[in-house]
């Protein structure tokens, strides 16, 4: 019997087939197994509880304020935040970003799990992990889409950190439908003019959503010092900053802008001399459109698209539509040429079978 057997009753100990010394709590023909070693915490806590008839208490696990697990995506993120590509971007980026990024770590691992992948390591990240996450966004494909993105600048951390070694989303495409916003017909443009005369704000607003192809973003920010009137063009960076654009001023824009007060810096103003903020336009241009009773979907960036449409039906290479409207991506450009192209060629074919194959009825002397 060893000291410790000598001083704390109904305590012994042995020896296992490794040699290791393993402790033991007998009393009234009850054996309790004491894990660990005399002067831990869990086996003084397991003793007690032994000699009081209790259950031992499990300690306390607090979880402080923003703590991360190493090597996490949620430790990835942190990093993000404070990466030069990151203070770069613009607010209405971050917002959106870190929407998306806190869903994400917020998200079980596997459903009725407590798991969060927030607190997985991102070296535990697999190629099918990325899939099923991306599944359960099927019903919202472009916000999917743009979750990838956002788990992508974690797993760039990640690597830059030598955390990883290959990036499990490498060429892994996930690119939605691209329906979205419709274009305005000929028939809403010509309500929307005749309630909106030229000199009004809905009109303005309208006239730069449509003859420049501008994003909402880039319509609430136009400044007159854009504009070479004897040159007859428009320059400008857009807000994403991913292109410089120079665009003719057609006559079609001219004409809005000539009764405008030049005075300000910005063309696009509210009643209250102050620009028009990205948000506030959508809701002013839903109020427009009704103004003049016309039917829903008639949206700011549908006039992005109308613009698209008329230089698809014009004859406008795709080429030469991703330079008027800033498109990096060739299918977006596609979009509208294919549509154009379609019509024009069921068109032209048709005509060639009409001509062929109309009986033709004979002269009435």
């Amino acid at each position: 019997m060893n000291d410790e057997e000598e001083k704390r009753p109904y305590l012994s100990s042995f020896k296992d087939r490794h040699g290791t010394t393993r402790w033991r709590f007998r009393r009234s023909g009850k054996t309790i197994s004491i894990p660990g070693n005399p002067g831990e915490d869990e086996f003084e806590e397991r003793y007690q509880a032994a000699i009081e008839g209790r259950e031992p208490r499990k300690a306390a696990v607090v979880s402080m304020p923003g703590a991360a697990v190493p090597e996490s995506f949620k430790a990835a993120w942190r990093k993000v935040l404070r990466s030069p590509e990151w203070l770069a971007h613009d607010p209405a980026t971050h917002a959106k970003n870190i929407r998306l990024a806190e869903e994400f770590l917020h998200l079980n691992v596997i459903d009725d799990e407590p798991d969060l992948w927030g607190d997985m390591r991102v070296k535990d990240l697999k190629r099918r992990h990325v899939k099923d996450i991306l599944a359960r966004y099927s019903a919202t494909p472009h916000k999917a889409k743009h979750l990838l993105v956002t788990i992508r600048k974690m797993i760039v951390v990640a690597l830059d950190e030598e955390w990883i070694e290959t990036d499990p989303t490498w060429k892994l495409s996930y690119r939605p439908d691209y329906v979205g916003w419709r274009a305005w017909t000929d028939a809403e443009r010509e309500k929307f003019e005749l309630r909106w005369p030229i000199g009004t704000t809905p009109r303005t607003a309208y006239g730069l959503a449509l003859w420049l192809g501008n994003r909402r973003s880039d319509v609430a920010r136009v400044k007159w010092s854009w504009f070479d009137f004897k040159r007859n063009t428009v320059t400008f960076e857009t807000k994403k900053g991913e292109k410089k654009l120079v665009l003719p001023l057609t006559p079609m824009l001219r004409e809005i802008l000539e009764p405008l007060d030049r005075t300000k810096e910005f063309v696009l103003m509210t009643a209250y001399g102050k620009p028009f903020s990205e948000k506030s336009l959508t809701g002013r241009m839903a109020d427009w459109t009704k103004s003049a009773e016309m039917p829903k979907g008639c949206t700011m960036h549908g006039l992005r698209k109308t613009l698209g449409k008329m230089l698809a039906e014009t004859g406008a290479s795709t080429r030469q539509l991703m330079e008027t409207l800033g498109h990096d991506d060739i299918q977006h450009a596609e979009l509208y040429s294919r549509a154009a192209e379609q019509e024009r060629l069921a068109r032209d074919g048709m005509t060639k079978v009409t001509r062929r194959y109309q009986v033709k009825k004979p002269r009435v002397r």
